[in-house]
């Protein structure tokens, strides 16, 4: 029986066809591969490989290989497996996450650049007779042979030299190659090399526990529970130090590109000495900067990749740790299919590959810190900031109190507040406030009749942008022209309602007019580097107070900063999901460490409505342990995460009805059949219930077993056909509820 390979088609398509294997041709899983495609080649890559199965007809033969190399390294292959098994997700889908599609082939490629580079080194005589008979051929030659190297044809002349070039080829003095150039993301920045600090006490514990990881058989993650300044990044370094000692490369996740310029800047500071074997993976990149990051890492150039969550899937042989920063971030979460989490893939990836994983963070996730308490991981404490310094004081200002001070008008900066940061400018100190909302203000509402302007196509209102004069929608993207008249009543009392960084940033420049303020968020970090020039700046005290969005909130360190305001602090603390107070505390507890991080001491003064939330009494007082306490036992009562596992179904379609009949149907075959330990909820409408023109139900399962039950949630939406118009997902181990 022939041998045939099961090959992903690239493109944007899930198809996935058997082509019978030359005999010639050596593939294995994981090999890039051309095929004939109807009447057009086509590349691919190989799923799997094994004996052909019978069939009415024969099958079409691979053309060639790509790459005679795999694309993707077996760890990585049985990684693929693995979040196929748990998750429920098609390999190929998973196969995508891995492979990039600059690196298929769909839209990137190596760029090249004619060089001319010695073939053949000239005698004296030789040289004197050129320079008699041809001083352009002579000085092009000298040129290249004092470069001892590919020198682009730019450099030398361009097209003006491009005859005295093919006349040296003639001669075999030279020969003009294509030149390959690294598309380098930080190439115009400069790092100045630093020297490892000294460890204190309780980092040199952390460390020592790291390096004995390194160095054993069967490594146990390590959760690094250390408060805001504690100098976990210093631990991270040497950390990463001592691996490459040992051979071994090293991953590091960031959770946000807002981190990125800082720990890609420590780590090229610190390894200054293996500058060019540091990568890079994020979504900032370009294609072309992606393509050539990842073939360096794949190639073995590089030993250490830096990168937000899809980094995780980056090619790196000899693996020996996998560090992830702010561990509880829920964008290590990924939305789209397949939906992963790369903290846990990290610790997944780690078992395959028998390397240690480092999980970081001054407010751990429940899930995370529950596996320490169940003994499946390890944990160490860093409770002192590392240069001495105190936890900033925290003050809480009841803005219910700031309101009858204004007469019921909008108080954006309290007294408090906007006492504090004028001595700080006064001080030569600087300012971060933190605001985790866009825009100028939150929705258009006419008072007379109670309409607001909704967007047309998610059930949100619409947020006004004054910069653009539009309102627009913080969903989907779509934009509507502001109304001078109400749409409902025709009332030219429209008014806006609520507000965001653009109208905070408006009253900072009033209040301080002569301060400079920058703000930081999604509509200001559009332009390329845009994010990397602010905090550049700020860092280089150019900028008094930053403004901004959870960007800013954690992982950053400022020494000048000795101030934290937070605005409208309940944000996130009434979300329909279970976790809205863990998130409430952890935001609140990162912001507030961006304060007196050096050798002044730092104030922290949050804003809010509702003082005596246990998120903010807790966060006030920098008391991890007993909001832990508290959370848990409400999470163990109620039979939520870390004690089960849970899954969110979701049926969306523009047909409302269809949605809702769709979710309804599955929900009674779910029940059929169903394990005890499961517990399933009645279907309902998604809190968020309309997005991008569809209608959204939902229902949620919950069990103390995740393969159970990934299987039974599976199992029935593999035998339960859905009309064409109605999409139906299931993420296990969900975040996002909404």
């Amino acid at each position: 029986m022939p041998l045939a390979a099961s090959v992903l088609v690239d493109g944007p398509s899930e198809l996935v066809f058997d082509y019978a294997i030359p005999d010639n041709l050596k593939v294995v899983p994981g090999c890039r591969v051309r095929i004939p495609l109807r009447n057009r080649p086509a590349t691919g890559t190989v799923l799997r490989v094994g004996e052909a199965s019978q069939a009415d007809f024969d099958l079409r033969y691979l053309t060639d290989l790509v790459d005679p190399k795999p694309l993707v390294t077996t760890p990585l292959l049985k990684l693929a497996e693995w979040i196929t098994s748990y998750y429920g997700t098609p390999l190929e889908q998973v196969i995508r996450s891995i492979i990039p599609s600059s690196i298929r082939g769909e839209k990137g490629s190596a760029k090249t650049r004619r060089a001319a580079v010695l073939e053949k080194k000239p005698t004296n005589e030789e040289m004197a007779t050129l320079a008699k008979r041809a001083k352009r051929q002579h000085d092009i030659l000298s040129l290249v042979l004092v470069a001892d190297k590919p020198l682009p044809i730019s450099e030398i002349g361009g097209s003006s030299a491009a005859a005295s070039l093919k006349a040296l080829a003639t001669k075999g003095w030279v020969k003009i190659i294509d030149l390959e150039i690294r598309r380098d993301p930080d190439a115009n920045e400069t790092f100045i090399p630093t020297e490892p600090l000294q460890l204190n006490p309780e980092q040199q514990v952390v460390h020592e526990k790291i390096c004995a990881s390194l160095e054993s058989e069967k490594p146990v993650p390590i959760l690094l529970h250390g408060i805001t300044g504690s100098g976990k990044t210093e631990v991270y370094l040497q950390a990463t130090r001592h691996a490459l000692d040992l051979g071994k490369n090293v991953i590091i996740l960031v959770p946000e590109i807002s981190l990125a310029p800082q720990t890609i800047q420590r780590f090229k500071a610190r390894f200054s000495d293996l500058e060019n074997q540091i990568a890079v993976l994020h979504s900032n990149l370009s294609q072309g900067e992606r393509f050539d990051e990842w073939h360096r890492i794949r190639a073995g150039k590089a030993r250490m990749v830096i990168g937000a969550r899809s980094a995780i899937f980056a090619p790196v042989r000899d693996l020996g740790l996998i560090i992830v920063d702010e561990e509880h971030e829920p964008a290590y979460k990924q939305e789209n299919p397949p939906k992963y989490h790369a903290r846990d893939l990290a610790v997944v990836r780690c078992h395959l590959e028998k390397c240690s994983v480092l999980l970081g963070s001054a407010t751990p996730s429940l899930e995370t810190f529950n596996n320490t308490l169940l003994g499946k991981y390890d944990i160490v404490h860093m409770k002192e900031r590392a240069d001495g310094a105190q936890l900033p004081l925290t003050r809480v200002v009841d803005m219910r109190i700031e309101a009858r001070k204004h007469k019921g008008r909008d108080a954006i900066i309290s007294d408090v507040l906007r006492t504090s940061i004028e001595k700080r400018l006064e001080a030569g100190e600087q300012t971060i406030v933190f605001l985790n909302r866009r825009g100028f203000a939150r929705s258009l509402q006419c008072p007379p009749c109670g309409h607001v302007i909704e967007c047309n196509h998610c059930a949100i209102p619409l947020t006004y942008h004054r910069a653009e004069e539009r309102l627009v929608c913080h969903v989907c993207g779509h934009q509507a022209v502001v109304p001078r008249l109400c749409p409902e009543c025709r009332d030219p009392a429209i008014r806006m309602q609520g507000y965001g960084t653009e109208k905070a940033e408006v009253i900072l420049r009033k209040v301080f007019p002569t301060a400079t303020i920058a703000r930081l968020d999604t509509d200001t970090t559009r332009r390329k580097n845009a994010l990397r020039d602010v905090l550049r700046d700020f860092r280089a005290k150019k900028i008094h107070i930053l403004l901004g969005t959870q960007m800013i909130a954690k992982g950053l360190d400022f020494p000048n900063v000795t101030l934290v305001g937070v605005l409208n602090a309940d944000l996130s603390l009434y979300a329909p999901d279970f976790r809205a107070g863990e998130r409430t505390f952890q935001l609140l507890t990162q912001v507030a460490g961006r304060a007196g991080r050096g050798a002044m001491a730092g104030e922290v003064i949050i804003q809010t409505s509702t003082p005596h939330s246990p998120s903010i009494q807790f966060a006030r007082h920098h008391d991890f342990d007993g909001f832990v306490t508290q959370e848990l036992e409400m999470r163990q009562a109620f039979g939520y995460p870390p004690y089960t596992h849970l899954a969110l179904l979701l049926a969306r379609s523009s047909h409302e009805r269809r949605a809702e009949f769709t979710l309804q149907t599955l929900h009674r075959k779910l029940e059929e059949n169903l394990p005890e330990e499961i517990i399933l909820s009645d279907p309902i409408p998604s809190p968020l219930t309309k997005s991008h023109s569809q209608f959204r139900f939902q229902l949620l399962m919950r069990g103390p077993n995740a393969r159970v039950l990934s299987h039974h949630l599976n199992k029935i939406l593999r035998a339960t056909p859905t009309p064409e118009d109605v999409i139906v997902t299931a993420d296990l181990d969900a975040y996002d509820l909404g």
